[in-house]
């Protein structure tokens, strides 16, 4: 029976998120402020009376918890509140862009024309959110804001995402990761980024946030004993000092933690660095880096340092404005501590990103064109430059955008930030296209380099060129940024469209001196007997000679011999409408395990799901792929692919064998293969595929594929086989 909501007790709720929102903004404010915000959010409040979110509560508390993201921990202003709470109002509702300038002035309908997402009929294939993405990126060249309400809102949705069905929890989550998380990220919101990839884990693979985020619980008290003990000798030598001071222990993210011992391959008791002890300082802007060495200078008296894990983004502040000094230094208990050194400053804009870089500006605590400002006339010049389909984009703005930098230099010692990765070629290109491509090859600190050498932090480079030189198709595999990348191509597609043009009159002329007609049925002969599928790939073959012109023969052309047709695109089957089905308003769910004539499903081979696992379907052009949705594909298909997702879940009675594969480890001793294969073959009768064991200095790891019916089987298996003696770890791989 449905449960009655009184509207009373609603209305209440509603006011109760509005004025949280006005005294959180209080500070801020200037005259006249907070009437915008009054009128905004009683615009908004009628816009969307009737409207309601999945988990049945007004959709007005949306907006509000958007803009108090936005001011508490983003630190935006007015217009960005005003925005944020309008944000939706001209994609739900009959408001137009047009009203909310009359009423509300440009900037705010701008911002808000920039959040709008994009509606109507997308083609199969191509991704709403590629597009959508891309959208908004074209107005982060004018208004940074528009980012930052949309990383706002995602929050917001990730935070809400109990509510949602489990495919779109899938696909919103995955989108979460690949574009947002490193997004706001590079905008230096990096309390917002490890939210959103904690959640992110929690709903593609909740059993292991659940387990890490207990282990960690249990392991509070012990950790906040340790603090304790770590930095009272340091809070006494900074008092001593006269450092007016604060020091915070920040425990590390549930992803970050997965992420660490996955790289490592250990298991979480042995991820010593759960935290970071922070100490924040305050003190002017000119005495900050001064006063961030003397706090290093302290703590490693007191504690021994790792001399590999100095970092100073106090010097060379990170392309998003970061800026610290990180130490990592030996505690009394033998563990690795992280100590991270900063002025509030700096603090403020670690926590506050973008936002609190701004603020700084004026203050002349930053350099006027700081690498943040520079980072984002690279994102409108990337734009600008990019003709290829959203979906490459995105992939080419993750990889050039969201990674590490490689610091280097030009013989002049100008400083030059390329992603982590760049080559000399990536780098020819950075200085002007047409050194990139006249690009022989490279003097890294003075001695010869090819194009594809990858340059290290401090090389120095000079470019050598030459008037001959030209590109090929090669280069692509030589770059990685996404100017180097596009100007290639824009030179080879008009490279291949003279070689094309060329190719078209050596056919008119050949076809002239047989007397043949240039109709569509003679070109057609053509492709169908050179097996090219359109007109300008087969002019550009024979120009460059891979199709020899003389075997352009009158016989081809015989009126007597009926044209060959090219296989024409197959006619949408039953395979189509069962699949649309599976996407309907109310979409089914595949049964995996049941036998049908019209859905065809294949095990994908990258993470051999097996039942009992979290599954997710992928439509190909055949069939439709199972994945587990931790496999390592999953996240980029439902985030670029959200259109050819498909909920999927195993039936009960499956009596199917599944792949799975298991990696051992452990000390060598005679014997020991012979009782691994005992247990698998004899006492689970589990049938193996194939065993690899490497040995090395009296350690052992093998990798194991075997048969198995289930999760549960699999886990039965990997316990008999973690307590074979010898043996120190067994995990399932494939994920």
């Amino acid at each position: 029976m449905a449960t009655l909501i009184d509207p009373e007790v609603e209305r209440q709720e509603i006011l109760r998120h509005y004025r949280r929102l006005l005294r959180t903004a209080k500070p801020y404010l200037k005259e006249g402020d907070a009437k915008l915000i009054k009128k905004a959010f009683n615009t908004s409040l009628e816009a969307h009376k009737d409207m309601r979110r999945k988990s049945g509560e007004p959709y007005i508390l949306h907006p509000l918890a958007v803009a108090q993201i936005v001011v508490e921990e983003i630190g935006l202003g007015t217009t960005s509140i005003v925005a944020a709470l309008l944000h939706d109002v001209v994609e739900d509702t009959t408001w137009e862009i047009s009203d909310v300038e009359r009423e509300f002035g440009s900037k705010v309908a701008r911002i808000v024309d920039g959040l709008t997402k994009i509606s109507g009929v997308f083609d199969y294939g191509t991704s709403e959110q590629a597009e959508n993405f891309r959208k908004m990126l074209l107005t982060l060249s004018e208004d940074v804001r528009v980012i930052l309400i949309k990383i706002a809102d995602r929050l917001h949705n990730m935070r809400t995402l109990d509510s949602m069905p489990r495919h779109k929890q899938l696909k919103i989550a995955s989108e979460t990761i690949y574009l947002y998380a490193p997004l706001a990220h590079r905008l230096g919101l990096y309390a917002i980024k490890s939210e959103l990839e904690d959640l992110h884990l929690k709903y593609t693979d909740t059993e292991t946030f659940r387990e890490l985020t207990q282990k960690v619980r249990q392991s509070r008290g012990a950790r906040n004993r340790f603090i304790k003990e770590f930095v009272t000798p340091l809070e006494e030598e900074l008092r001593e000092q006269g450092f007016d001071f604060e020091v915070k222990g920040r425990p590390k993210s549930i992803y970050s933690i997965l992420r660490k011992m996955r790289k490592q391959n250990i298991p979480f008791e042995e991820v010593y660095d759960l935290f970071a002890i922070r100490v924040i300082l305050n003190v002017p802007p000119e005495q900050e880096k001064a006063a961030c060495w003397r706090v290093y200078s302290i703590v490693t008296d007191f504690y021994q340092p790792n001399p590999d894990r100095l970092r100073d983004w106090v010097s060379t502040p990170k392309a998003n404005g970061y800026e610290s000094l990180h130490t990592t230094v030996m505690s009394q208990t033998g563990q690795w501590v992280e100590v991270q050194i900063r002025s509030r400053r700096m603090d403020d804009i670690a926590e506050k990103g973008y936002a609190a870089h701004w603020k700084y500006k004026d203050t002349g605590a930053v350099q006027p064109e700081s690498s943040l400002e520079a980072w984002i006339s690279k994102v409108r010049e990337m734009l600008e430059t990019n003709n290829s389909n959203a979906l490459e984009f995105m992939d080419e703005f993750r990889q050039n955008l969201f990674v590490k930098e490689v610091y280097v230099f030009t013989p002049k010692g100008k400083l030059i930030i390329l992603p982590d990765g760049a080559t000399a070629l990536d780098f020819a290109f950075e200085i002007h296209t047409h050194i990139g491509l006249q690009c022989l090859g490279a003097k890294v600190n003075q001695k010869l380099e090819p194009l594809s050498y990858r340059l290290r932090n401090g090389d120095q480079v000079e470019i050598l060129t030459s008037q001959k030189q030209r590109p090929t198709e090669e280069w692509l595999g030589y770059v990685t940024t996404s100017k180097a990348r596009s100007r290639i191509r824009e030179f080879l597609r008009d490279d291949k469209r003279t070689k094309a043009e060329d190719g078209k009159f050596l056919v008119e002329k050949r076809l002239e001196l047989l007397g043949v007609e240039q109709n569509p049925d003679n070109l057609n002969r053509l492709l169908a007997h050179f097996n090219v599928h359109n007109l300008h790939e087969f002019y550009y073959r024979l120009a460059i000679g891979q199709i020899d012109g003389r075997e352009i023969k009158e016989s081809l052309f015989d009126p007597a011999t009926p044209a060959p047709r090219l296989p024409s695109m197959l006619e949408p089957k039953a395979f189509d409408q069962e699949v649309q089905k599976l996407r309907g308003v109310r979409p089914d769910m595949l049964l995996i395990g049941e036998k049908t004539d019209t859905i065809r499903y294949t095990i994908a081979t990258c993470c051999n799901p097996i039942p009992g696992d979290d599954v997710f379907g992928f439509e190909t052009d055949q069939s439709i792929e199972i994945h587990r949705t931790s496999c390592p594909k999953a996240t980029s298909l439902m985030s670029s692919f959200g259109n050819r997702i498909v909920r999927a879940k195993w039936t009960d009675q499956l009596e199917l064998a599944f792949l799975a594969g298991i990696r051992i480890k452990g000390s060598d001793r005679v014997g020991l293969v012979n009782d691994v294969t005992k247990i698998i073959s004899n006492s689970l009768k589990v049938n193996m595929r194939s065993i690899t064991i490497d040995s090395d200095d009296g350690m052992f790891e093998g990798q194991i594929m075997v048969f198995v019916n289930d999760t549960a089987h699999l886990e039965k298996l990997i316990q008999r086989l973690s307590r074979v003696r010898g043996v120190l770890s067994v995990e399932r791989f494939g994920s």
